[in-house]
C-alpha cells in the first residue's frame, strides 16, 4: 500500500511538472502510443507506429530503471476482437530498440541543472494504414498488467471527388484583427461605410479554426502547417510526425501529408508550392518534409527533391512549381555538399533567379523559382521604399549581387496556377500559396510591412480569382484562405506623431494617442506624395507615412521604443542582444528614437513578440464550401480539402495496404 502511495505522489508530481516540461509531448504515462490517444486518420493514409516503455532513474517517476522489453501492443477496431498489431497488419514483428534521454520535471530542475534520466525500449511498424471508418483501440501493456490506450478514428468521408483543384493561401500568423487594420489602412470610408471590399471580404463562407499544438496551446508554424496540411496534431518545431524520445530528428513515427496522398492517389495530378519565405521554412516544408526538428533545412530540400530517400510513401517526383526565397539551402556549403540547383535542372526543372526569368519560363516544364537570399523583401521594400533593396548582396546564385529584379507572391501564384492548368488541366492540382511575412513582420513589431504583406495577399487572392475564371477553372476550385496561427494584435486609436516628436519626455509622448472620438478616422487613403502611391488605389494605402498613424501593437513583446511611424530605412529591429551576450535583449536605441521606451512583456532572452492562442479565420469559396463554416479544430481543414479531393480510400485492401 505505502509503495503504490509513493507511485500515486510521484505520478502527481510529475503531471504539475508537465505543465512547463514534458518528459514527452503526447505521453502522460510510462507507455507512450504514437499516433497517440484521440488521433484521426484519413481511410488509407500511410502512418508510422511508434510504442515507448520507459523507466526514470531519477526524478518525481523514478523506478527501477530497466524498462519493459516484453511489451504487447494490439489493435482493435470496437465491436471486435483484439489482434496483435503485426498480425492486424499483416507484418513482421519489428526489432526492439533501447536508447535513453534527459529531461527537466520544471524549471527549478533546469536552474539547479538536475535532469531526470529515462531508459526507454521502443518498437516501430513501419507504413500501415486503416481503410475502415469508425473507431479503434490501440492497447500497450507494459510492466506486467500497466495499459496506455490510444483512441483512434477513422474518419467516414464520401470518397466521390468534388473538386479539380485546391488553392490553399496561408497568411502565416494573419489574425481577424489584421485583416480590420488593412481594411482601415487601404479602403476608403465616408462616414464610418467603405466603399470598397477586400477580396477576402467577398468569400460566400467564413469559418474558424483553432490551432492548438498536441502538447502545448501555443503553437508554432511547423506542428501547425503538420495539422493543416496531414490532419494530425503534433509538437512545437515537428514536421510530419509525431516527436519520440530518441536523438534522431529522422526516425520520428510519420504520416502522410496531403500533397504526398494527391499524388499517390492521382499520380498525373499536379502539385505546387508557393512562399515568400526561405524554401526551406516551415510552412511550405510542411508538404514534403518529415523530421523532428524544422530546423533540419538540408533534409526539406531534399524531400523537395526526391522524397523520402529509402522510405517513400509514393514514387515521389517533386512538385512541378516551387517558388520563393531561401537560395542559401540550394547552394554548395559546409552544411549541403550538394548543389541542388544542378540536381533540380538535371531533373527536367527550369531555374529561374529573377521576376523576368519567372515570366519568360515555359509553362509545359517544371519550375524552380529560387529569387534571393533569406525571405522574400517585403511589398513594402519592393514596391514603395525600393531603396532597401540595395546593397543587400542577395542574389541566389550566390554572387554577391544584389536581388533588384524581384517578383511577388501574386506574380508566383500566378505563374504556378499557369504552370498547374498547363501541365495538368485534365488531372487537377493541389497549390498552397504563403504569404510568410505576415507573421515574420509582426514578430519584430513592424506592423506596416506585415500589413502590406497581408494586403498583398488580398491582392493576389484577388488575381487568382480572376486567373483561374479566365482559364475556365474557378468553377472547379475550392480556394481556401486561412493562417496557421495568430498575433495578439490589434487596433486601439490613433496617433499625431508631429505631435508625439514635438515631446521631450516619454509620459509626455503618451499624449500623442487618440483613442475613442479622438482616434479620428484613417488618413492612410488621402492625398500622399507620389513617391509612397501605389498605383492600385484602393488595394493598398495611398500613403504609407500620414501625420496620424495607427496606435497598434501586441501583448507580448521585448523591451523597444515605440513612434508608430513607418520604417522607411528597412524592416525593424526593436531589440538588440546585450554586449556580454548572457543577459539577454534590451531596446534597440537605433529604433524609433522620437518615441517613447515601452516595457517587455516576455523574457529578457525574447527579442520579438510570439504567437498567441487567438483562432484563426478561414475564408472558402468553391465546391464543398459549406464545409468550412463555423468553429473548428486546425486538423479539419486537412479533412476537408481530402473529401473535396476524394482522397479516402475504403476499397477492402486489407489493413495494412502492402
Amino acid at each position: 500500500m505505502r509503495g503504490l502511495s509513493i507511485l500515486a505522489a510521484a505520478c502527481t508530481l510529475s503531471c504539475a511538472a508537465a505543465q512547463t516540461f514534458q518528459r514527452l509531448g503526447g505521453c502522460p504515462d510510462l507507455g507512450c502510443v504514437f499516433p497517440p490517444d484521440q488521433a484521426d486518420f484519413l481511410p488509407g493514409q500511410f502512418f508510422d507506429i511508434r510504442l515507448e516503455v520507459h523507466s526514470p532513474v531519477n526524478g518525481s517517476e523514478a523506478r527501477v530503471g530497466v524498462p519493459d522489453s516484453d511489451f504487447k501492443f494490439t489493435i482493435t477496431k470496437k465491436g471486435s476482437h483484439s489482434i496483435s498489431a503485426a498480425k492486424y497488419f499483416k507484418i513482421k514483428e519489428p526489432e526492439l530498440e533501447r536508447w535513453n534521454f534527459t529531461w527537466y520535471e520544471d524549471l527549478f530542475a533546469q536552474d539547479a541543472n538536475q535532469p531526470s534520466l529515462v531508459n526507454v525500449t521502443a518498437k516501430a511498424y513501419r507504413r500501415v494504414a486503416l481503410y475502415e471508418p469508425g473507431e479503434y483501440e490501440a492497447t500497450l501493456t507494459y510492466y506486467g498488467h500497466e495499459k496506455t490506450v490510444a483512441n483512434w478514428h477513422v474518419r467516414d468521408l464520401p470518397t466521390k471527388r468534388r473538386a479539380k483543384n485546391v488553392v490553399l493561401f496561408v497568411g502565416d500568423g494573419m489574425t481577424t484583427n489584421m485583416i480590420t487594420a488593412a481594411r482601415l489602412m487601404a479602403h476608403r470610408s465616408i462616414n464610418g461605410k467603405y466603399m470598397t471590399k477586400m477580396a477576402l471580404d467577398k468569400f460566400p463562407i467564413l469559418g474558424h479554426q483553432m490551432t492548438h499544438s498536441m502538447d502545448s496551446f501555443i503553437t508554432d508554424s511547423a506542428n501547425s502547417a503538420t495539422a493543416l496540411y496531414s490532419g494530425h496534431k503534433t509538437t512545437v518545431n515537428a514536421l510530419n510526425v509525431y516527436v519520440d524520445s530518441s536523438e534522431d530528428p529522422f526516425d520520428d513515427p510519420k504520416f502522410e501529408n496531403i500533397a504526398e496522398v494527391f499524388r499517390r492517389r492521382y499520380p498525373d495530378g499536379g502539385v505546387g508550392i508557393v512562399s515568400t519565405a526561405f524554401l526551406a521554412d516551415a510552412t511550405p516544408a510542411g508538404l514534403a518534409a518529415h523530421t523532428s526538428d524544422r530546423g533540419e533545412y538540408d533534409h526539406v530540400i531534399s524531400a523537395y527533391y526526391e522524397g523520402l530517400k529509402d522510405y517513400k510513401w509514393t514514387k515521389w517526383n517533386g512538385p512541378d512549381v516551387l517558388l520563393g526565397a531561401g537560395a542559401e539551402n540550394f547552394l554548395t556549403s559546409e552544411d549541403s555538399p550538394r548543389d541542388y540547383y544542378n540536381l533540380f535542372s538535371e531533373k527536367g526543372y527550369n531555374v529561374a533567379w529573377n521576376n523576368t526569368a519567372l515570366h519568360n519560363a515555359p509553362n509545359d516544364e517544371k519550375l524552380l523559382g529560387v529569387f534571393q537570399t533569406s525571405n522574400l523583401e517585403t511589398w513594402l521594400d519592393r514596391n514603395v521604399y525600393q531603396g532597401n533593396l540595395v546593397n543587400q548582396s542577395n542574389y541566389p546564385d550566390g554572387s554577391g549581387r544584389d536581388a533588384d529584379d524581384l517578383p511577388g507572391l501574386k506574380d508566383m501564384t500566378l505563374k504556378a496556377i499557369d504552370v498547374l492548368h498547363e501541365r495538368h488541366g485534365d488531372d487537377g492540382f493541389f497549390l498552397m500559396s504563403e504569404a510568410a511575412s505576415i507573421d515574420k513582420q509582426m514578430h519584430t513589431l513592424d506592423y506596416d510591412r506585415s500589413l502590406g504583406e497581408l494586403l498583398e495577399l488580398d491582392d493576389t487572392v484577388r488575381a487568382t480569382i480572376e486567373k483561374l475564371k479566365s482559364l475556365g477553372e474557378l468553377e472547379d476550385t475550392l480556394i481556401i484562405v486561412t493562417a496557421d496561427h495568430g498575433h495578439g494584435f490589434d487596433v486601439t486609436g490613433s496617433v499625431d506623431t508631429d505631435y508625439m516628436d514635438a515631446q521631450e519626455d516619454d509620459r509626455s509622448k503618451r499624449n500623442a494617442v487618440g483613442y475613442y472620438h479622438n482616434s479620428g478616422l484613417s488618413q492612410y487613403t488621402v492625398g500622399g506624395p507620389k513617391s509612397l502611391r501605389y498605383s492600385e488605389g484602393v488595394h493598398f494605402p495611398a500613403r504609407w507615412d500620414p501625420r496620424y498613424t495607427l496606435h497598434a501593437g501586441v501583448v507580448a513583446f521585448p523591451d523597444h521604443r515605440e513612434n508608430y511611424q513607418v520604417h522607411s530605412e528597412g524592416p525593424r529591429t526593436p531589440a538588440i542582444a546585450a554586449k556580454d551576450k548572457k543577459n539577454g535583449y534590451y531596446v534597440n536605441y537605433k529604433d524609433a528614437v522620437t518615441g517613447f521606451l515601452i516595457n517587455g512583456t516576455l523574457p529578457v532572452s525574447a527579442d520579438q513578440g510570439v504567437h498567441s492562442l487567438t483562432d484563426v479565420p478561414v475564408f472558402a469559396q468553391g465546391p464543398c464550401q459549406e464545409l468550412f463554416g463555423g468553429v473548428y479544430n486546425s486538423i479539419d481543414i486537412f479533412f476537408n480539402m481530402a473529401e473535396c479531393l476524394g482522397l479516402a480510400e475504403t476499397k477492402g485492401k486489407g489493413h495494412s495496404g502492402h
